[in-house]
C-alpha cells in the first residue's frame, strides 16, 4: 500500500469514527475501492482508532480529568456516605458515592466489561465473518432506521449527569454491537442513550468517553499483537501515518458534530446510511465488490 493510500484511509477513520455512519465498515469498502483492493483488516482498523480517541481525550479533557479525579477521590478522606453530615472543610470538600461525576466513572468502567469480554472471546469473527460486506451492507440500513427511531421519538429530557446504573449498564451493552462493521460504536451507543430519553449533546458526550477504555484496550492489543509482523496488509509506517491523519481529521469532526447535535436531529446521518446500505447491495449483486 502506498502512503497515498494510507492518508486515504486516515481521512476515511477521522471523518467516520465520530458520526454514526460506522468507521470501521467505510474502511472494509474503501479499502476494497484503491488501487491494492484489500480488506484494512480488523488490525489496521484498530490502530488507527488509536489516533481519534486520542482526539476525544484532548476534546474531552476536561470532563475526564474531572470525571477521574472526583471518582479517586471518592475512595480517600474526602469521600462520605450519602446523608453523612459534612466536615469542617464544608460540602465542597467531600466527594459522596452518589456524585455525578463519580457515578459516570464507574458507569464507563461497568459498561466496558460486555464488550470487553465478548470482543476477546469473538476475535476470529470479528476478523472474518463479521467483516462480510453483505452483512455491512444489511447492519448499515437496519441500524439507520433503529437510528432514526430513537432520534425521532426519545423524549430527549435527560442530562448524562441523570445518567442511572441501569442505564450506564444497557448503554455498555448496545457498545458490544460496535464489534460488527456498519453498526457503529457512537451510533449504537447514542442511539441506546436517545432511546432512553437522553438530549442529543448528553448521549453523543457519554458515548465518546465510554468508548475510551475499549478502544485504547483494543488499539494497545493489536499493536502489542502486530509487533514482528505488518497491521494487516499494511506496514507500520503506512499505519503510523493513517492513524496521525485520523486523529487531526477526528479531532475536528467531533467540534463538528457537538455543534451540530446541540442544534439538529439525526436525519441527515440516517439517511446516508440507509443509500449507502442500498448501494453496496447493488454492488454486490452485479459482483463490482466481493463480500469477502
Amino acid at each position: 500500500m502506498s502512503f497515498i493510500e494510507a492518508i486515504i484511509l486516515g481521512l476515511v477513520q477521522g471523518l467516520t469514527e465520530f458520526l454514526p455512519i460506522s468507521s470501521s465498515a467505510h474502511l472494509r469498502i474503501v479499502g476494497e475501492i484503491l488501487p491494492s483492493a484489500t480488506d484494512p483488516g480488523a488490525t489496521f482498523t484498530a490502530i488507527t482508532q488509536l489516533g481519534t480517541e486520542t482526539a476525544v481525550i484532548i476534546y474531552f479533557w476536561g470532563d475526564i480529568t474531572r470525571i477521574i479525579g472526583k471518582w479517586f477521590r471518592h475512595f480517600g478522606k474526602g469521600a462520605r456516605a450519602e446523608g453523612q453530615p459534612a466536615d469542617r472543610r464544608g460540602a465542597s470538600a467531600v466527594i459522596t458515592r452518589n456524585d455525578p461525576d463519580v457515578r459516570l466513572g464507574w458507569l464507563i468502567i461497568i459498561g466496558t466489561i460486555p464488550i470487553v469480554l465478548v470482543g476477546y472471546f469473538a476475535q476470529e469473527y470479528i476478523r472474518s465473518v463479521f467483516r462480510d460486506l453483505w452483512l455491512v451492507a444489511i447492519v448499515l440500513i437496519v441500524f439507520g432506521l433503529i437510528l432514526g427511531l430513537a432520534d425521532w421519538l426519545g423524549k430527549r429530557t435527560r442530562e448524562m449527569n441523570d445518567m442511572t446504573y441501569p442505564h450506564g449498564i444497557l448503554i455498555g451493552l448496545a457498545q458490544m454491537l460496535a464489534l460488527i462493521p456498519g453498526v457503529s460504536r457512537s451510533g449504537a451507543t447514542t442511539t441506546a442513550g436517545l432511546a432512553l430519553g437522553y438530549t442529543r449533546p448528553a448521549a453523543a458526550r457519554f458515548a465518546f468517553l465510554l468508548a475510551i477504555p475499549a478502544v485504547f484496550g483494543s488499539g494497545l492489543y493489536e499493536l502489542l499483537h502486530s509487533l514482528g509482523e505488518p497491521a494487516g496488509h499494511y506496514g507500520y509506517a503506512e499505519t503510523a501515518v493513517a492513524t496521525v491523519v485520523a486523529f487531526g481529521v477526528g479531532f475536528a469532526v467531533i467540534a463538528f458534530l457537538m455543534n451540530y447535535i446541540s442544534k439538529r436531529s439525526f436525519l441527515p446521518f440516517v439517511i446516508y446510511r440507509l443509500l449507502l446500505g442500498g448501494v453496496l447491495i447493488v454492488l454486490l449483486a452485479n459482483g463490482i465488490l466481493q463480500p469477502l
